[in-house]
């Protein structure tokens, strides 16, 4: 790392600005027009980039991103996010989202304020924020994930019972569509559909919650990241699938084991320092959480 060509973040963070990824979906109508915008501002502030374009495929883990930058600018929807987050989160590079696509949760910036935001992080107006990562592991092979995991019947209206021990202790009985293991990142996505608490994304925590339990006395509980989660199935279905950030899909074999644990690697996202980008405000910006349904008059 260039020690001339870096800025400290906020929170005590070194960035490198030696060499600039941007990375887009191109199955995004306006990406290409955005991307060239992008481009052109990071030459008038005369820094080195590269342009990936790259199509997230489903069902299938991204491996073919550049890795020989110094942070990564994604541009997309929050499921592009969440695929070079994964990738990236491997090498320690940051990642920092110009949202195209509909709610946009992860993303900083939309394509009318770029420049500012670019702006701001020459400037060292930012942190480095690292989130925590889970890991489900199936026989020889696992699957990562920014947001959650979740274990579901693939076949309609057709409950399955799921197992739960923590720490080799049994811990409950679940008769339900599937179960939700998220992070604290994923605690406002699948999970918050599902009836799952809302988590401040700093805390170290895991959030498990059941798809549509057949039980009145069933709750989503909360543990603290470094217990191992473990969840055996019995089910009629031969179509039991694990999905990690609703992109990779893995089928499962009804005699399977899935280990949910930390990962050991965590991802980097870049916030930038800005009036109502606290992560309560965004709740209520893009979630509308918290405002009442009466207006004052």
């Amino acid at each position: 790392m260039n020690a001339l060509n870096q800025v400290e973040s906020i929170n005590n963070k070194k960035l490198s600005l030696d060499k600039i990824g941007i990375v887009y979906n191109s199955k995004h109508k306006n990406a290409k027009d955005v991307v060239k915008k992008l481009e052109n501002i990071l030459k008038e502030f005369n820094l080195c980039f590269s342009t990936q374009e790259f199509c997230p495929e489903k069902h299938k883990i991204y491996t073919k991103l550049e890795k020989d930058i110094s942070f990564a600018i994604v541009v997309g929807g929050d499921g592009t996010f969440l695929t070079a987050a994964r990738f990236y989160a491997e090498f320690e590079i940051p990642v920092f989202g110009v949202n195209i696509g509909r709610l946009g949760f992860l993303a900083q910036l939309n394509p009318d304020n770029l420049k500012i935001g670019i702006q701001k992080i020459i400037e060292g107006k930012f942190k480095v924020e690292e989130r925590l990562m889970i890991k489900a592991c199936n026989n020889s092979s696992y699957s990562t994930a920014l947001n959650d995991i979740v274990i579901k019947n693939g076949e309609i209206s057709r409950s399955a019972q799921l197992f739960l021990d923590i720490n080799d202790r049994h811990v409950c009985d679940y008769v339900a569509d599937g179960l939700i293991i998220s992070t604290p990142t994923g605690s406002t996505a699948y999970t918050l559909s599902a009836g799952g608490p809302v988590v401040v994304p700093e805390l170290e925590a895991i959030v498990i919650v059941p798809i549509c339990p057949h039980a009145l006395t069933t709750r989503p509980i909360v543990v603290p990241a470094e217990e191992k989660l473990s969840v055996k199935i019995k089910t009629g279905s031969d179509s039991v699938y694990l999905t990690a950030d609703g992109q990779v899909n893995v089928k499962l074999n009804i005699e399977d084991e899935i280990s949910i644990i930390q990962n050991e690697h965590k991802a980097k996202l870049i916030l930038l320092e800005k009036e109502n980008n606290g992560f309560y405000s965004i709740l209520r910006e893009k979630l509308h959480w918290g405002i009442s349904p009466v207006k004052d008059n």
